[in-house]
């Protein structure tokens, strides 16, 4: 590549990052669009053309993504697959491709073809040396939800597992992705009804969560209402309603911004407490509740 292009390239990718930041997408888009065009003007067959065109189909593929265009960013996905075919020096970038295909279909509603393509990125990162274990992980943990979705429970299990190993191994239990993972575990076992599976998983991510963001945070209140769910089928029922109440306590406190988790948990306490024949301190809860969403 010569140097009047290489200069010209790093002078529109510059821009695009700079308006990327600034939020002004559009503008972004037009910066990226000449950045595509001039890279495939000098597209050869030497691989710092080759590379040059593709990180700046990338860049505009997450452009579009961000704008809500995701055809045409499936298609720069796609036409810079296929340009780093056969590139075993590009395994970090092929997967992180198909990674970010596979979103765009997810988000297509197109959900085997979303698992192909997070397959195919976990192999991408496993054969790269070393492996990049964590963005398998995160591949994983998606095709949990997929398989979960689709009420493949078992599978759903060997992702969710697999990706909690890794993090594990990795990170460590007490961090945020460990205890998302770990959430989502919780949430297939109590759906597939293994409770104890659930309730012990649900814990896990619970005492993460305390000791990484405490207790008013909405990741914590979120757990706090998982287990209080999973200890409800546990039998405990006592301990169900500390958990509850953490829950409540901690969307309250985080305001309108979080009404539909408000709403979600004072819906599970006020149905757990009615079941206790707590009737009226389920109807304060809910009162309460309505007033602070401006509601009555």
């Amino acid at each position: 590549m010569d140097s009047s292009t290489a200069t010209l390239i790093g002078i529109l990718r510059e821009r695009v990052n700079t308006l990327r930041a600034a939020g002004d997408l559009e503008e972004a888009l037009h910066a990226a669009n000449a950045a595509v065009e001039r890279t495939q003007q000098t597209l050869s067959s030497e691989f710092d053309t080759i590379d040059a065109f593709v990180s700046s189909l990338e860049i505009r593929a997450e452009i579009l993504r961000e704008l809500g265009h995701l055809e045409p960013a499936r298609d720069d996905y796609r036409q810079a697959i296929d340009q780093l075919d056969g590139r075993p020096d590009r395994l970090d970038q092929l997967g992180r491709l198909y990674a970010s295909l596979g979103a765009v279909y997810d988000g297509l509603d197109s959900p085997e073809r979303a698992a192909q393509m997070w397959e195919k990125a976990i192999q991408c990162f496993e054969n790269h040396q070393p492996p990049l274990e964590l963005d398998v992980a995160a591949m994983a943990n998606n095709l949990g939800f997929l398989k979960k979705s689709a009420g493949d429970l078992g599978a759903a299990e060997v992702y969710f597992l697999r990706a909690l190993e890794i993090l594990h191994a990795h990170l460590g239990n007490k961090h945020e992705e460990t205890a998302a993972v770990s959430n989502n575990l919780g949430a297939l076992y109590h759906a597939a009804g293994f409770t104890e599976q659930a309730r012990e998983m649900h814990m896990m991510a619970l005492e993460a969560r305390r000791e990484l963001f405490g207790e008013n945070h909405p990741d914590t209140a979120q757990s706090h209402n998982n287990l209080a769910l999973a200890l409800l089928q546990t039998g405990d029922r006592s301990w169900a309603k500390r958990h509850f109440e953490k829950a409540l306590t901690a969307f309250e406190a985080l305001g309108i911004q979080y009404a539909e988790d408000l709403e979600a948990v004072a819906t599970n306490y006020c149905a757990f407490l009615r079941s206790e024949g707590e009737m009226y301190l389920a109807d304060v809860i809910e009162g309460r509740v309505r007033t602070l969403l401006g509601r009555e």
